[in-house]
């Protein structure tokens, strides 16, 4: 009898982030998009709240922010929805790494993997885990396992794992998709901010040389310059600072979900692959179609 979520040790109801707030978790480290917005939205309201009660001694950084037109808004809000993304991953890949330190395969030194025992090790999975569907390396094994009477050799058993291992490394990239995209968008959003600052800056001075030529009228205009020029350096230098330290982000991030990948494929070869025995048929005994 296969226990229930409450009573398995390794749980994806009750550990995964966005089933704990009661909506569908995303597969594996994916990560919703329209919930990690929301999350973001929160975040960069309650950045800009914090803003207003910082001393006079952070003026300049306050006003980088709230006072350089609509730009930094848009990059706040981008990078806390890549904050939010890496964040909601990171607990995700915690709970998909916890896989590895069960052996659902008996340890026992006569215990023989073979389409006799396929069932006892499938028992052993679902006593582990609620449902092997949610984690990477539980759903690999059983995909190969569920097949395992179809096939003839140890070899087909390994091609349909690393088949699989393909598949999940390609879910894994896909998950970036929007994380990349972000990184992407907000140089771009700091380069648009240079872009109307300079034009600000610029046609205000232009417009007062175009109608006066009193040199105090003059100077007054070249406070609207620095001005213009402070909101395009500033949202550049917010962009590239907050591109930087996101892509270096994301990188380690990915370079961790690789390794995770590689265990799984490991874990797969020593503990599936490596403990299989395939026998021949019974007289009545036939694959299945």
């Amino acid at each position: 009898m296969r226990n229930s979520p409450h009573h398995t040790p390794l749980s994806y109801l009750r550990s995964d982030p966005e089933c704990r707030i009661g909506l569908p978790g995303a597969r594996f480290t994916r990560v919703g998009s329209w919930l990690s917005a929301a999350i973001a939205a929160a975040l960069t309201t309650a950045f800009y709240g914090l803003l207003h009660l910082t001393p006079p001694s952070f003026d300049y950084v306050s006003d980088m922010f709230r006072e350089r037109g609509p730009t930094p808004y848009f990059i706040t809000f981008a990078s806390a929805w890549c904050l939010t993304l890496l964040a909601t991953k990171w607990m995700k890949l915690s709970l998909q790494q916890k896989a590895l330190r069960y052996n659902v395969v008996p340890e026992a030194s006569d215990f023989v993997l073979s389409t006799g025992t396929v069932e006892a090790v499938m028992e052993r999975i679902h006593e582990t885990v609620d449902d092997p569907k949610h984690f990477m390396l539980f759903n690999r094994i059983a995909i190969a396992l569920s097949n395992l009477r179809n096939l003839g050799r140890v070899g087909d058993v390994d091609e349909i794992l690393r088949s699989q291992a393909e598949h999940d490394e390609s879910i894994m990239e896909s998950s970036y998709s929007l994380l990349r995209g972000l990184i992407w968008a907000i140089p771009v959003l700091g380069f648009i901010g240079t872009v109307l600052g300079l034009s600000s800056a610029i046609g205000g001075f232009g417009d007062v040389l175009a109608t006066t030529t009193d040199m105090t009228q003059i100077t007054a205009s070249l406070q609207g310059v620095t001005g213009g020029l402070a909101t395009a350096f500033d949202t550049t230098l917010l962009a590239l600072v907050a591109a930087l330290t996101l892509q270096l982000l994301v990188t380690f991030m990915h370079k961790n979900e690789e390794e995770f990948c590689d265990n799984c494929t490991e874990y797969c070869q020593r503990n599936i692959v490596n403990r299989l025995r395939l026998m021949p048929f019974h007289a009545d005994e036939t694959p299945l179609p």
